[in-house]
């Protein structure tokens, strides 16, 4: 049986950028092939990368999200691809924006079944949530890092707020620790 860090799979990277100027949604729908504005529905024109596959929110304000993408690099190259686009529609924008990642989640799987019940009372009530009526998983803030961590009856785990990739790791780490110690990994 693999070590549980090494089941961890990037399933999103959101980050934000800007490029420091207004921009006139409407326009931008017209000339730039594939995006999809809906001003009823959303605020932001939505434009999707195919390789990496990405979406970038754009908004009036020049503020840009990317969601979707697997990896940091990934990020990095779907914005360019967007940079690049607004460039050829002769909108300026810096050589290389500052690009801020928002969040990391990560997947993985723990290789043991979990006794949900016992882990909250384990883990402390005041950094655990878990009401099995209304969500089927364990949610538990952790501080260090400060990562959430939701945790499911069959060992799977998802880990959101990361910053950078190594948190899911050592989050992972971390919760394999805090669960053995209690006695309740199998």
């Amino acid at each position: 049986m693999s070590a549980p860090a090494d089941s961890i799979e990037i399933q999103n990277v959101v980050a934000s950028t800007g490029i420091g100027q207004e921009l006139d949604l409407e326009a931008l729908a017209d000339d730039l092939p594939g995006a999809d504005f809906n001003p009823d529905n959303f605020p932001g024109l939505v434009y999707r990368t195919q390789d990496p596959k990405a979406a970038a929110l754009i908004f009036r304000s020049g503020k840009i999200v990317c969601t979707g993408a697997k990896s940091i690099d990934d990020v990095h190259e779907a914005l360019g691809i967007i940079f690049d686009k607004l460039r050829g529609l002769s909108i300026p924008v810096d050589e290389d924006p500052e690009i801020t990642v928002q969040n990391i989640v990560s997947s993985a799987d723990l290789g043991h079944n979990l006794n949900l019940n016992a882990l909250a009372i384990g883990l402390g009530l005041e950094d655990v949530e878990y009401e099995p009526e209304q969500f089927p998983g364990l949610v538990y803030r952790m501080d260090e890092p400060e990562v959430v961590i939701l945790l499911f009856g069959s060992g799977k785990i998802v880990i959101t707020g990361g910053k950078q990739t190594d948190d899911a790791e050592t989050a992972v780490v971390e919760i394999v620790k805090r669960i053995d110690n209690l006695g309740l990994l199998d």
